[in-house]
């Protein structure tokens, strides 16, 4: 079982229009509900690639209710956090002719120093049955921004892995414990880092700078068209899955995560978990809902990964 933990859960409502015109009066012909939180996505793509997975998060209200439903629907053992409020609401804004989306979200749900302990309390509960543990997604107000950390030293201390998939403050705490895998887009590890150069060799020698600065056992990151680089004791590896038209390109990166736990699970290198990772990456813009993913979708994509090692 592969265990995820979401701290800033999200229901998304994704709403479908040929095209976002400024000031005009647009009409959305269908809009369809699906799971939104980084550590819910990646669950929801685990189930995809027929895996056993546990979700932990906080949900709220209305909208929390609905959440649930929807992993539940999925097949995903969920043990939800029930807080007084709200689960956020995420507008994402899909434009057919354009093949790319936009987050519009509304409120938060408000943690505890309280609610923090329930979730560790949760963590430890679930740690002896899962192999692998990731958490992931920005904080709420209230989550201190030692939660990551602390979250990766609850595992280590377990003696499983952990992928962590967070930018900032709480990055950078995170990043003190040493998680088996740290994992970003791009623009995170820029913003995260002050880094100003985004052109591909720049940021392949700035993030292992990254890496190796900071000692991490695995570096991660998901750079769109550009594919997913991972930095490792196998070396600097990019892997390429085919350009695909996206229907919803949300949660793509979480879909990524999904295949690195589940492969790192198996015992893969990190040059086939990075195939793995790159095709269910590619395959999930391919479906309408966030994080998404067929397998036969996966399976028609793998053969075309491409991987090269940097030097």
């Amino acid at each position: 079982m592969i265990l995820t933990l979401t701290a800033n859960a999200a229901l998304d409502r994704v709403i479908f229009i040929e095209e976002f015109v400024p000031t005009a009066t647009m009409r959305a012909p269908r809009f369809i509900e699906c799971a939104g939180g980084k550590g819910f996505d990646v669950s929801v793509a685990l189930r995809g690639l027929r895996l056993q997975t546990t979700a932990v998060g906080f949900v709220g209200g209305y909208y929390g209710k609905l959440l649930v439903n929807v992993l539940q629907h999925y097949g995903i053992d969920v043990d939800p956090i029930w807080l007084p409020g709200e689960t956020r609401l995420a507008n994402v804004i899909v434009e057919t002719a354009r093949a790319r989306h936009s987050h519009l979200m509304i409120g938060s749900l408000p943690v505890t120093a309280a609610d923090v302990e329930t979730m560790l309390a949760r963590l430890r509960f679930h740690l002896p049955a899962a192999t692998w543990v990731v958490a992931a997604g920005s904080l709420p107000p209230g989550m201190p921004i030692s939660f990551y950390r602390l979250v990766a030293e609850t595992v280590h201390t377990a003696g499983k892995p952990v992928l962590i998939d967070a930018t900032g403050a709480a990055m950078l705490e995170a990043l003190e414990a040493r998680p088996a895998v740290i994992k970003m887009n791009q623009d995170e590890l820029m913003s995260t880092f002050g880094l100003s150069n985004g052109e591909l060799p720049a940021l392949i020698a700035a993030a292992h700078k990254v890496q190796q600065t900071y000692r991490l056992p695995a570096l991660v990151l998901t750079c769109g068209r550009e594919g997913v680089l991972a930095f490792t004791d196998e070396g600097v590896l990019q892997a390429q899955a085919p350009v695909q038209r996206a229907v919803n390109a949300a949660g793509a990166g979480d879909a990524a995560s999904a295949a690195i736990v589940w492969r790192r699970s198996l015992g893969d290198s990190w040059s086939n978990t990075l195939r793995w990772a790159a095709a269910v990456s590619a395959a999930s813009v391919l479906t309408e809902c966030t994080a998404e993913v067929r397998y036969t979708d996966v399976e028609h994509l793998l053969p075309d990964v491409r991987v090269t090692t940097w030097t």
